[in-house]
């Protein structure tokens, strides 16, 4: 197996199993059907196939190399394994395409995989110098080194405050735009080096590499994380069946937000106050299965350090729409 997948551990792999096991274990008719809306190198999915030998499983990226190599990965499940090349948000149409009316499981693990990572000339990391690239899907769309050197200055500000949480975002794109004007951004050692000086002492000491909120918010720019993140979660809360189990790992307090509104949603009554009977359309349509968001044991963090930010929420579909 490719080392890449071999060291890959996947993060809260076991309480994943745990959320969706009610769904996926039911007896009844037909085959449980479990979608891994973020399949990266696969290691979710194959824990998935092996615990509910049952189950069929449909898993989507937008990347063609993590659908590469999971590919060869899950080739021993033959025919139980359908994946497709997609955005997460694309959900309805792909079940739509494949004639699945309703599934029983969902899956989420959000954020950039182990491999976009640990594969140097995607541009991703910060901590080794590689192209500015940042696209998940490198077939389409703006690099992140075409964002840096031509949104006006208002706009990037917005990135890095919006998407990053970015404090320093006004001396931070001031640097940017004097220095693109010399030459422009190609590599991303350059633009840690500009951002390393360009922040007062005081903003270097705290919260890890200075360039990683920088980072964070180009690579959500760049793959439009937030607004597919905004359609894909009800996409998917609507794609269930009644009794179906949704989970979502998310890394950053922006993700995390978007799903905990979503939940709330559905778990709400929706009645007009007042109501001596809450009739059935205002009854809520999901059962919160986490309090909270739940986080990863000490023991996974030792494990796998990438786990350490990851929050993981679960909801139960139990009821159809209303007519």
């Amino acid at each position: 197996m490719n080392t890449n997948q071999s060291r890959h551990v996947p993060v809260m792999l076991q309480r994943c199993l745990d959320l969706l096991a009610p769904a996926l274990e039911q007896p009844g008719d037909g085959e449980p059907v479990v979608v891994d809306c973020t399949l990266g190198l696969g290691g979710h999915s194959e824990a998935l196939l092996t615990r509910f030998p049952s189950a069929r499983l449909i898993g989507l990226d937008r990347d063609k190399e993590a659908l590469r190599l999971s590919g060869e990965r899950l080739a021993p499940y033959g025919e139980r394994a359908t994946l497709v090349h997609a955005v997460y948000d694309e959900l309805p149409d792909v079940l739509d395409r494949l004639g699945i009316p309703r599934v029983q499981g969902v899956l989420f693990d959000l954020g950039v995989s182990s491999m976009q990572l640990d594969e140097a000339d995607r541009g991703f990391a910060y901590a080794q110098d590689a192209p500015l690239d940042m696209r998940m899907d490198q077939s389409t769309g703006m690099s992140a080194a075409e964002v840096l050197n031509t949104y006006p200055a208002g706009e990037l500000v917005r990135i890095l405050r919006s998407y990053g949480e970015e404090k320093q975002a006004k001396r931070i794109v001031s640097a940017i735009v004097r220095e693109r004007e010399k030459e422009p951004f190609t590599n991303s050692a350059r633009l840690v080096e500009l951002i390393r000086d360009a922040l007062p002492q005081a903003a270097k000491r705290t919260g890890g590499n200075p360039a990683k909120r920088t980072f964070q918010a180009l690579r959500i720019e760049v793959n439009g994380e937030l607004s597919v993140l905004e359609r894909a979660i009800p996409a998917a809360v609507g794609a269930l069946a009644v009794g179906g189990r949704i989970a979502v790992l998310s890394y950053h307090s922006l993700e995390d937000r978007l799903v905990k509104q979503v939940f709330a949603a559905g778990a709400a009554i929706t009645a007009p106050p007042g109501l001596p009977v809450v009739p059935e359309r205002y009854q809520p349509r999901l059962k919160l299965l986490t309090r909270g968001a739940e986080l990863p044991t000490e023991e996974e963090v030792a494990q796998n350090r990438r786990a350490a930010p990851a929050r993981l929420r679960g909801a139960q579909r139990i009821r159809e729409e209303a007519e």
